[in-house]
């Protein structure tokens, strides 16, 4: 029996096919499907020595398939990302330094001597913009700028009229900033010497290239791989494309090579697999939509390691506030990425920047786009015209907690653990872009995902010929798909994730969202869309809700302890509950006060108005 054969029966019959397949495949393989096992034993079985090339994602995602292509003896394999390719052709024995955090906003106005008139702080609107002109440009297959189209980019109305009105001006700028790091001028970034790569026409030589993460590769180096003589094999799950925000795209969409699939997780039981699948199937609500296969096969392991997962760094905050808060023993946490990765914009921008800003406290402001703008107003304005979604976060998170903030980072930063113990947190919190392939035994969901109910109202909106952002809604649908494949054991999901009349399982614990007593309240009090809360109708209703539990508190006598004044603590507390979606009538038995007095100090906190 040959190496081939014996290492083919350890295998499924999917994957034994792709270890047998010959010329340019594809692979489309759910989450769990051991897709890396599999390509290490495509590479094993090639004929003796051929030069084999792995791509992978990312820096952890190399640093991780080097050890286990080391285990199995391979180190001839050469792995890289795409950047670590690039950067061995481009930089290596040339006089390119790299800026290794890019251009901050401010600095591409100074760099650029940008000047403009009309409304405020436009230079640094259109600063913001020129930069991610570039990455743009830097992230796709063509040769020029001109051949690109930015407002294809840009979606929100009023940055849309933006640039719009200032098109040329923009594009001009790109290609000018492209200039100067070009000649050298200045210091280049990781996407333009990834571009200077592209655009050299690299023929790489080697046998095999296995290109891993297929669905969010960039169009630059889709264009690389594609242009190689090697037997190529490109590996991804389409519907874990969540990175378009970054210019990536589905490569595997963009392929004509022989198709293979990976349908069994080896990650969790069939009750996940089939809440996954249901998930996905809300496709089908705005579009086309071809039914996924998934078959969990997971022996049930247990283990102690839980996370909590949010679709944005303001819904994790707000959940893990709430966390710490609910439980007072808890002694270590952990957040993926370093929990000073969810206070910092990828400009360098600090919360605390935003916090001091909302204070008018402009000398203590250090970054200098912030410490430019007047008020808050100001800096949503900005924001609105550039669709900054990091900044909008931060200005989230200082509008709900304002000058708590210090306190509770520093509750949060005492309970952190470093990344050597991970393994001691009770808790770990990670959105879903940071635990990307990571895999825990427990995973909690928080609120903040799409929901089949907002899918249904889109729906509505395409009918009435309303613009509905198809592709966009379905990389949402793909974000919460990737957040319950994280788990292999339990999943704990919010009612309102859901797909309707799902049935529940041991592996699927559902967080209700209990609805008032219909003597107080014939619907829900608050709707949750994202991490914000917001009523359905501001006024009339919270009046007439506030109005009528007072009558039933009274005529039911409630014990009401309205008297005992509210701490810091306190507060910090019923806010946490409040944005966790918790029912009004609950959050008053938590605290042993009247629904009357829960409502009045939310309304104090500026949570809500009447």
């Amino acid at each position: 029996m040959s190496e081939k054969q014996s290492i083919s029966l350890q295998l499924t019959a999917e994957q034994d096919a792709i270890v047998n397949s010959l010329g340019n495949i594809k692979i489309n393989a759910v989450a769990g499907s051991g897709k890396t096992t599999t390509i290490i034993e495509y590479a094993r079985t090639r004929p003796g020595g051929s030069k084999i090339l792995y791509l992978a994602f990312n820096k952890t995602v190399r640093l991780e398939a080097q050890r286990r292509f080391a285990e199995k003896g391979m180190n001839s394999v050469q792995v890289e990302t795409a950047h670590s390719l690039a950067y061995k052709h481009v930089i290596y024995g040339s006089n390119y330094k790299v800026a290794s955090n890019g251009y901050k906003t401010y600095e591409t106005v100074d760099l650029l001597k940008l000047q403009a008139s009309g409304e405020k702080h436009t230079e640094y609107i259109i600063a913001n913009h020129i930069n991610r002109f570039t990455a743009y440009f830097c992230n796709s297959d063509k040769e020029k700028v001109q051949e690109l189209n930015y407002l294809d980019v840009v979606a929100d109305g009023k940055a849309k009229a933006f640039v719009s009105s200032f098109y040329k001006y923009i594009e001009d700028g790109t290609r000018a900033l492209l200039a100067k790091m070009n000649s050298g001028e200045i210091d280049i970034t990781h996407d333009f010497y990834l571009k200077k790569f592209q655009l050299s026409k690299p023929k790489l030589h080697y046998d095999y290239i296995l290109f891993d993460e297929g669905q969010d590769a960039s169009p630059a180096m889709l264009h690389v791989f594609l242009q190689q003589a090697a037997t190529k094999v490109i590996v991804g799950d389409a519907h874990q494309q969540i990175y378009s925000w970054r210019y990536a795209i589905n490569s595997l969409e963009k392929t004509d090579f022989q198709n293979y699939y990976l349908t069994t997780s080896f990650r969790f039981r069939q009750a996940i697999g089939d809440l996954a699948v249901a998930v996905l199937s809300w496709k089908s609500i705005l579009g086309e939509y071809k039914p996924v296969i998934i078959t969990g096969q997971q022996a049930g392991k247990t283990g102690t390691l839980n996370a909590t997962l949010a679709r944005t760094n303001l819904g994790l905050l707000l959940r893990a506030i709430a966390y710490i808060t609910e439980n007072k023993k808890v002694s270590h946490i952990y957040f993926e990425g370093n929990i000073n990765s969810y206070t910092y914009a990828d400009e360098g921008t600090s919360l605390y920047d935003v916090l001091h800003l909302y204070n008018n406290n402009h000398k203590s402001i250090r970054d200098q786009l912030v410490k430019s703008m007047k008020d808050l107003a100001e800096l949503e304005d900005y924001i609105e015209k550039t669709e900054d979604q990091q900044l909008m976060m931060m200005v989230e998170i200082v509008k709900e907690y304002g000058n708590q903030i210090p306190a509770i980072i520093r509750s949060l930063k005492e309970k952190h653990v470093g990344d050597g113990e991970k393994g001691k947190a009770e808790m770990i919190f990670s959105t879903v872009h940071r635990c990307k392939g990571m895999e825990y035994d427990e995973v909690q969901l928080v609120n903040d995902f799409i929901t089949e109910v907002k899918l249904e109202r889109l729906k509505e909106d395409q009918k009435k010929d309303k613009p509905v952002n198809v592709a966009k809604c379905n990389e949402e649908i793909n974000l919460l798909y990737v957040a319950i494949t994280r788990t292999k054991g339990v999943v704990r999901i919010p009612e309102a994730l859901m797909p309707k009349d799902f049935p529940v399982s041991p592996q699927i614990s559902i967080i209700k969202q209990k609805k008032e007593p219909p003597a107080q309240n014939d619907e829900p009090l608050f709707r949750i869309t994202g991490s914000r809360s917001y009523m359905d109708d501001p006024l009339k209703k919270l009046q007439h809700m506030k109005g009528k539990a007072q009558r039933v508190e009274k005529e039911r006598g409630i014990n009401k302890k309205a008297s005992l004044p509210w701490t810091e603590e306190l507060d910090v507390e019923l806010k946490g509950l409040y944005y966790a979606a918790t029912p009004v009538v609950e959050i008053a038995k938590h605290f042993s006060r009247s629904q009357s007095a829960i409502l009045s100090r939310l309304k104090l906190l500026d949570c809500v108005q009447f």
